[in-house]
């Protein structure tokens, strides 16, 4: 079982000050969450790419490669490219050269992407939302398995037998799908034999179950072997020393988040009863104190089949000390916990 963190590098309003820091100053705090990651034996840390003022990672690759000069085990992953406006060849060179520079720690997680805002900016059509993705996985994965590439496509100009440079060190460069909870996305993974994480952030985790066996059943009709394709999940959370100190830190800058996107997709009033709901044993909030939080992970890897757990702090702007110690406790106290528990779980099965 991997335990990781994941971030989408956020620069919201601080809720009690209305403050907001520098982008500049929040990447600089996530290289240094991501050094914290690794010495406190995380497994993986993820940064998400998003094209707005209230994120501060467009480049990902730029963000990680700074980290993996200062780190040493932790694996280094997107969550997620937005594949569909990007350019595959870019994208694998610089997940090609981050892997050379963190010497084999690179992954790409690609998505289509839960905001909007990259199409217009590189020149999409959201018309051409599905049929972007699908052209550009199959040209990344291409780029995946080959030095040399010919392909030929609607959405990119073709490419004639040319070398991608650099190569990366680990062969073949790990490609996840992420998903956030689509049937179609789960297969497509399935029957590619790529591994695949959910983004599980509403509703009740244990309802991922299905579309984990989906996913499975997919891949194994296509041949693959399952027992080397990871299933991971991204999910919001944070932990502090007791239960009540977590949601009190957590929910305000959650709830200002949350009802921003609530406004731009309409969705209802995010409450302090929706946050208590979602922080119950069988909700999708991991918020509490390190025992709390372990043993929502090792039900969740019990009863949905996820390998990877990667907790999403912060979900809006926190204090950079209560990220720090965040990851501190998931690292020294909640991973120790759940790797020992599903560890026995696993030899009984």
């Amino acid at each position: 079982m991997e335990i990781g963190i994941s971030t989408f590098v956020e620069t919201t309003p601080d809720v009690r000050t209305g403050e907001v820091v520098s982008h500049a100053q929040r990447l600089r705090e996530v290289v240094e969450e991501i050094v914290l990651a690794d010495q406190v034996g995380l497994d993986v840390f993820g940064v998400g790419e998003h094209h707005r003022e209230d994120f501060a990672a467009s480049s990902p690759a730029v963000v990680l490669a700074a980290a993996a000069a200062q780190t040493k085990r932790i694996r280094l992953t997107s969550a997620v490219t937005v594949l569909s406006s990007a350019d595959p060849v870019r994208v694998f060179q610089d997940f090609a050269t981050l892997d050379g520079i963190s010497n084999g720690r690179a992954e790409i997680m690609a998505g289509r992407g839960s905001f909007i805002e990259s199409f217009p900016l590189f020149g999409y059509d959201l018309q051409d939302y599905d049929e972007l993705f699908e052209e550009k996985l199959e040209l990344l994965l291409q780029l995946q398995k080959s030095e040399y590439v010919t392909w030929s496509g609607k959405h990119r100009p073709a490419i004639n037998n040319r070398g991608v440079y650099p190569r990366p060190v680990q062969d073949p460069l790990p490609i996840w799908i992420g998903s956030g909870g689509n049937s179609q996305s789960v297969v497509r993974a399935g029957l590619l034999g790529l591994p695949l994480v959910l983004a599980i952030i509403g509703g009740r985790p244990v309802q991922f179950a299905s579309l984990v066996k989906l996913y499975q059943r997919a891949a194994a009709q296509a041949g693959h072997d399952l027992s080397k394709l990871p299933v991971a999940s991204h999910s919001h959370g944070f932990i502090a020393e007791d239960d009540e100190t977590a949601a009190e830190k957590f929910f305000p800058p959650t709830q200002q988040v949350m009802n921003v996107l609530g406004r731009e997709r309409g969705w209802g009033h995010y409450d302090r009863a929706a946050f208590d709901a979602a922080r119950s044993f069988e909700g999708a909030l991991y918020v509490g104190n390190p025992e709390t939080v372990a043993q929502k992970i090792i039900h969740l890897r019990k009863n949905v089949g996820v390998t990877r757990f990667m907790l999403h702090v912060p979900v809006g702007s926190m204090p950079h000390a209560d990220v720090m110690r965040a990851i501190e406790l998931l690292g020294k106290e909640v991973a120790p916990i759940v790797r020992e528990e599903v560890a026995k779980w696993e030899a009984e099965q």
